[in-house]
């Protein structure tokens, strides 16, 4: 199979501030602002439509655990090819909580997304905004720090710990942690015992280098820019995983949309399970599209040390992880951020399963967490 090329496309880029609380959140949306800092004009596609429809939303974030789409959405990626004259409108994303509420407000049709967001999302729209359909990574998120200042997990408090957005996955199992280990902090502000400060993972490592902040716990390659800034690792998050594996990245699709265009949904999964395939068997040539990818939605590719060590701390995955989902789900409530979180019907697995079948692959199992 050949490798993809990457396409200089114009894109819309979102990001959603963090500056509202999430437990006052809506239906609707996270209610952040989101700024439109891209061009809406549509990659070109050829062939046939799918089901007729011309161009499909899709969000993804711009990092080394989006590796699925950062590959398969190039000009040759398997992604592009399944979709054919049905052109796919890139959104990108900081973090989860963001592209939630693109997805709410319809901007979005679909979105590779953490699980924490997703499970939010799902929570405050009372089970009726979103359907997870594939997996696409596990792994990928750790606990970094200023090893001059952190030297052992017990000396987080008082300290200054980054996540890249309030509700976001690697906020949430910051703060779960933290409550572990009976440290308290106020999920809205993020004040207490930790100083839990949400920025952008591309101003992390700035602000971690000039001393703005003790550590951070970040996906990748946020967490290996901050090694080769000086940082250790003092917590991969796979340590808290029983075999070291945990939804990072899953397929959410709206439920409108996957209702009115599940030919376009099966295009997408069944290229999503090819490109995943496609870079298990060629893991250099994926991480070299995969860092074309990262510059041209950040403008600047990760040097090669960052890109490695990023790039080999994660695993693709068709198979969304189901069983885990729910502990992210108990996560949420035990660091304040939800009173209850809902996860029932929250997948759809039978557009994966049906793909899979289709390549002689077992189908995966939702873990008793699918729609009836």
């Amino acid at each position: 199979m050949s490798a993809p090329r990457r396409r200089r496309a114009a894109i819309r880029l979102l990001a959603g501030t963090a500056a509202l609380p999430l437990l006052a959140l809506t239906a609707c949306g996270y209610g952040s602002d989101n700024d439109d800092k891209g061009d809406d004009a549509a990659p070109a596609a050829q062939g046939e439509k799918i089901g007729g429809l011309d161009e499909i939303n899709i969000g993804f974030f711009g990092n080394v655990t989006h590796a699925t789409p950062l590959v398969g959405l190039g000009d040759d990626g398997l992604i592009t090819k399944e979709l054919g004259g049905t052109a796919v409108k890139p959104q990108i994303f900081n973090a989860g909580p963001s592209a939630i509420e693109a997805l709410n407000a319809g901007s979005v049709d679909m979105t590779w997304i953490g699980p924490s967001p997703a499970i939010n999302g799902y929570t405050q729209a009372d089970g009726r905004n979103l359907r997870i359909v594939a997996g696409a990574t596990s792994g990928g998120a750790s606990l970094v720090v200023n090893p001059d200042k952190i030297k052992t997990l017990d000396d987080l408090e008082g300290k200054r710990i980054a996540t890249p957005q309030i509700g976001n996955t690697q906020d949430v199992a910051l703060l779960n942690y933290l409550a572990g280990e009976g440290l308290e902090v106020d999920p809205e502000s993020g004040k207490g015992d930790v100083l839990v400060i949400r920025q952008d993972n591309k101003e992390i490592p700035t602000t971690f280098q000039q001393g703005g902040l003790d550590g951070a716990w970040v996906p990748e390659p946020t967490a290996s820019n901050l090694v080769a800034k000086g940082g250790e690792v003092l917590l991969n998050e796979k340590e808290l995983w029983d075999d070291g594996k945990f939804v990072t990245t899953h397929l959410i699709v709206s439920q409108t949309f996957l209702k009115d265009h599940p030919d376009v949904v099966e295009a997408v999964v069944r290229g999503s399970v090819k490109t995943n395939a496609w870079i298990k068997d060629n893991p250099d040539e994926a991480k070299t599209l995969v860092n074309e990818g990262i510059e041209e939605y950040s403008g600047k590719p990760l040097p090669d040390d960052v890109l490695d060590r990023a790039f080999g701390d994660i695993e693709v995955t068709d198979d969304p992880l189901a069983s885990t989902l729910g502990d992210q789900a108990d996560h949420s409530v035990k660091s304040g951020l939800l009173d209850e979180a809902k996860t029932d019907g929250i997948y759809d697995l039978s557009i994966l399963n049906k793909v899979l079948k289709s390549e002689g692959r077992p189908a995966v199992d939702d873990a008793g967490l699918g729609v009836e």
